[in-house]
C-alpha cells in the first residue's frame, strides 16, 4: 500500500506571493531661498522665496511662491499661491485654488478651478475659471469665462465676459466688449463734486449686456437685452431691448453727445 499524498502535493504547488508594485518614489519637496535657477520644476510640493527663474515648465501638486518668479514654459499645478511678481511665457493651469497677491503676467491662457487676485493680472490669452473668480485690482485679458465673477477695481476685456453671474464695481476707467450672464450688476465710478469741478472722470464703457436681470449704474452701454433692466445713477444706455423696471432721474436712454471740456482744462 502506497503512503498517502501530502496536502501540499494534493493541492498542487503553492501560489507565488503577489509581486510588489513597481512604484517610483515621490520626489522630495523643493524649497528655494534667495536666487535660484532651474531647467524645470516637477515635484509634488514646491516653495520658493526670493528670485527664481525656470527656463522650462513648472509642474507641481502644490506651490507657494514669494518674491519674483519667471517661467519660460507653462505652469501646471493642483493648487498655487503667489505673493509675488510672476511672469509666465506659456499657459497657466491650476486645477484647484489659484491665489495671486501681486502681479501676474502671462503670454498665453489662464485656467483655474477658483481664482483670487489682489493686484494686477494681465493675460495675453483667454482666462477661464470653473467656479468663482474674485478679482481685486486691475484685470486685462481678451476674454473671461467664469462660474461667478466678483470684480472690484478696473478691467479691460476686449471680448466677452461670460458667467453664471457677474457683479462688478469699477473704481477706475474700464472697458468691456460684452457681458453675458443670467444676472448682471455693473457699477462704475460715480463722480463727486471735486471730480466734476476738475473734469476728473473714470468712465466705464460696455458694448453689450445680455441677461435676465441687469442692474447698471454709472456705466455707458451701447446695447442691453434683458427681461428686467434697472438703471441707476448716471447710467446711459443707447438701446434697450426689454423692460426698464426702475430708472434713476440721472440715467438716460438713447443717443447722447458729450462736449469736450473748456479750453485749457484737461480731463
Amino acid at each position: 500500500m502506497s503512503a498517502p499524498a501530502s496536502s501540499a502535493s494534493a493541492s498542487g504547488p503553492r501560489p507565488a506571493p503577489p509581486a510588489t508594485p513597481n512604484r517610483r518614489p515621490r520626489p522630495p519637496p523643493v524649497q528655494d531661498r534667495g536666487i535660484a535657477f532651474h531647467d524645470a520644476v516637477r515635484v509634488d510640493r514646491w516653495r520658493a522665496d526670493g528670485t527664481v527663474k525656470v527656463s522650462g515648465d513648472v509642474e507641481v501638486g502644490a506651490g507657494e511662491v514669494t518674491g519674483t518668479l519667471s517661467v519660460g514654459g507653462k505652469v501646471f499645478a493642483g493648487e498655487l499661491t503667489a505673493r509675488a511678481t510672476v511672469e509666465v511665457d506659456g499657459p497657466v493651469e491650476v486645477r484647484g485654488a489659484f491665489s495671486v497677491r501681486g502681479i501676474l503676467r502671462t503670454g498665453s491662457t489662464v485656467r483655474a478651478g477658483e481664482l483670487t487676485t489682489a493686484g494686477v493680472l494681465r493675460s495675453a490669452g483667454a482666462v477661464t475659471v470653473d467656479r468663482t473668480a474674485t478679482l481685486r485690482g486691475t484685470f486685462h485679458a481678451p476674454s473671461l469665462s467664469v462660474g461667478f465673477l466678483l470684480l472690484d477695481g478696473a478691467a479691460e476685456v476686449a471680448g466677452e465676459v461670460r458667467g453664471g453671474g457677474v457683479r462688478a464695481e469699477f473704481r477706475h476707467r474700464s472697458s468691456l466688449g460684452s457681458v453675458v450672464a443670467p444676472r448682471v450688476r455693473l457699477r462704475g465710478h460715480v463722480p463727486n463734486l471735486v471730480d466734476r469741478v476738475f473734469f476728473h472722470f473714470e468712465p466705464t464703457t460696455v458694448g453689450r449686456v445680455e441677461a435676465d436681470h441687469a442692474e447698471l449704474e454709472a456705466v455707458d452701454v451701447e446695447f442691453v437685452r434683458a427681461k428686467e433692466v434697472v438703471l441707476g445713477r448716471h447710467a446711459h444706455v443707447r438701446e434697450v431691448e426689454g423692460t426698464v423696471v426702475r430708472r434713476h432721474p440721472t440715467s438716460s436712454v438713447g443717443p447722447e453727445s458729450k462736449s469736450p471740456p473748456p479750453y485749457g482744462i484737461r480731463r
